[in-house]
């Protein structure tokens, strides 16, 4: 996954706007709040920032 430091710092969860960041080896980013959890999908280098195509960790 190649996604710019730059963005992922301006990147929100949607959900609850906490910030993301990236899971290690997989294609997702993962919402920093302990209470929300979600992570959302990484397609062909492209943040899926929908509620609704996230998956709960």
């Amino acid at each position: 996954m190649k996604i710019d430091d730059w963005l992922l710092d301006i990147l929100a969860c949607p959900a609850c706007k906490s910030p993301l960041n990236a899971v290690p080896e997989s294609d997702e980013l993962a919402c920093s709040s302990e209470t929300c959890g979600l992570v959302y999908p990484v397609r062909d280098d492209i943040p899926v920032l929908l509620v609704d195509e996230a998956r709960k960790a």
